[in-house]
């Protein structure tokens, strides 16, 4: 039985846990968990990397004392990558996707291709934080740094990096950067052109389930670690949740709930049909030759952001107590589009979200409760706004919604999902992500025979909770106020 250390990162924490597959289960411990928080010094916001590197380090550390492990395997989000010099070091902290300097480079890139042309090639949704544009815009503001650098890794590649030696590229953390051709699965030599990005910086592609390479000598010798096998498991955190999924139901939708929402549906060859560009769908690559068709929505980030601001304030709030006032709030009062741009960037969110009600003619909530009711009420909207695009792109109607992730310990949400959707909700599993990282593993050391044993596995291995709709009728007739409200600002 191989014992695997996975390591899954979160844009605002990140944890290492141990995971044995025994007696048809997968057991998991959580031997270490830290925060991720980005640093912004003069007017540009990076990721703490080497802080994170040292928290892998301090994992590897703790999976020893714990009894060892064989096999390693990192997921994180997508599109942010670091810059590898020709002497094998960092050119530059890695800037993290929240900052602002894509957002005049983003407009200008359509300039040299229209949006269309753009997702009949890559079918990804366009979105300014997308590593095409950061890099059209390192090329247009710091050349420099891109002619001082030999390789650009995604942050999992990276990681692997520092603790192998090896540069790759997996596939699936590489397909969100709208940079690969959707059907051949490999880089766009027409794209790399347009943002004019050398082909030999970037890694030729690597599958999930593929090795790596061996944690180095020096590695082993400073941490008194095993040389273990350091994996490309499914390295974008969607893509690993995705597989974790506990169905057999070949046709069904997935919310990923976190701090960004991942919303779609598994799908065999990409949709790159005129209502899927139309409505902005994005093809990202999966386990098992499978493409995830799916919507990027701005998910718990306006909740933890506000918790934020009324820490600053002075006011700590657990995320349970704000749950218990947003129960009590009367429901319906506004509404909000929480992809609006005035909710991305980091501070006082509850002052924005009065902000947009005011300007949009709603009730302006003062209390936490009425900000949290809105915004769940708003996230659980855009959900089955964005299912009945999804359903029009795919020409299937679904029956099933399953919510993974941090978002399944909001019974307030998911309630709400099913009352707005329609459809029975399935939550869980919340550790879905580590799942399905430690599942590609598995299936790569043969103790699992495929995807479909692994999904099996999973809902054998986790609890899950069923929420069937609620008054249908009465949410509909406000999902009439939202759309209005999200067609119409």
């Amino acid at each position: 039985m191989s014992r695997i250390l996975a390591f899954d990162f979160g844009a605002s924490s990140g944890r290492a846990m141990i995971a044995q597959f025994v007696d048809g289960r997968i057991t998991m411990e959580e031997i270490h968990r830290f925060t991720n928080d980005p640093v912004s010094v003069r007017e540009t916001l990076y990721w703490d990397a080497l802080r994170l590197f040292f928290n892998i380090k301090q994992g590897i550390t703790r999976a020893v004392n714990a009894g060892g492990f064989d096999m390693i395997g990192i997921d994180t989000w997508g599109v942010d990558f670091g810059l590898i010099g020709y002497d094998g070091q960092l050119v530059q902290n890695p800037v993290h996707y929240r900052d602002g300097r894509t957002k005049q480079p983003y407009r200008d890139f359509f300039k040299k291709i229209t949006p269309d042309e753009l997702y009949e090639t890559a079918g990804i949704q366009h979105m300014a934080i997308n590593t095409l544009y950061q890099l059209y815009a390192l090329r247009e503001q710091s050349p420099d740094l891109l002619d001082q650098t030999q390789k650009i890794l995604f942050t999992p590649d990276l990681y692997n990096y520092f603790l192998t030696g090896e540069m790759k590229a997996e596939y699936t953390i590489a397909s969100t950067s709208e940079m690969l051709d959707a059907k051949k699965r490999d880089w766009s030599d027409k794209l790399l052109g347009l943002v004019g990005i050398p082909r030999e910086k970037l890694c030729d592609i690597t599958m999930p389930g593929s090795k790596c390479g061996l944690l180095s000598d020096e590695i082993c010798h400073e941490l008194g670690a095993p040389k273990a096998t350091v994996m490309c498991t499914a390295s974008h955190d969607t893509a690993s949740a995705v597989a974790a999924i506990p169905t057999q139901e070949k046709d069904f939708i997935f919310i990923s709930c976190g701090t960004w929402s991942l919303l779609g549906t598994e799908l065999g060859e990409p949709c790159l049909n005129a209502k899927a560009r139309e409505y902005n769908f994005t093809n990202e690559g999966g386990v098992n030759d499978k493409y995830c068709f799916m919507q990027n929505i701005m998910g718990t980030w306006l909740i933890q952001e506000s918790r934020r601001q009324w820490i600053r304030e002075g006011e700590e709030y657990g995320f349970g107590e704000l749950e218990s006032e947003a129960t009590k709030a009367e429901g319906f009062r506004c509404f909000v589009d929480v992809d609006d741009e005035a909710f991305v960037e980091p501070g006082n969110l509850p002052r924005r979200i009065r902000a947009y009600c005011r300007q949009t003619g709603q009730f302006e909530p003062q209390a936490k409760g009425e900000i949290i009711r809105c915004i769940d009420e708003s996230l659980a909207m855009k959900f089955a706004y964005s299912i009945a695009r999804l359903e029009e792109c795919t020409g299937k109607t679904y029956g099933t919604v399953h919510i993974l992730g941090g978002g399944t310990k909001s019974a307030l949400l998911c309630q709400m999902t099913a009352n707005a959707t329609g459809k029975t909700v399935v939550a869980g599993p919340d550790e879905a992500t580590v799942l399905g990282n430690v599942a590609v593993q598995l299936i790569a050391a043969g103790e699992i025979a495929d995807v479909a044993e692994a999904r099996r596995v999973v809902e054998q291995s986790t609890g899950l909770k069923r929420y069937e709709p609620q008054d249908t009728q009465l949410w509909q007739t406000h999902f009439e106020t939202y759309q209005n409200i999200m067609e119409g600002r």
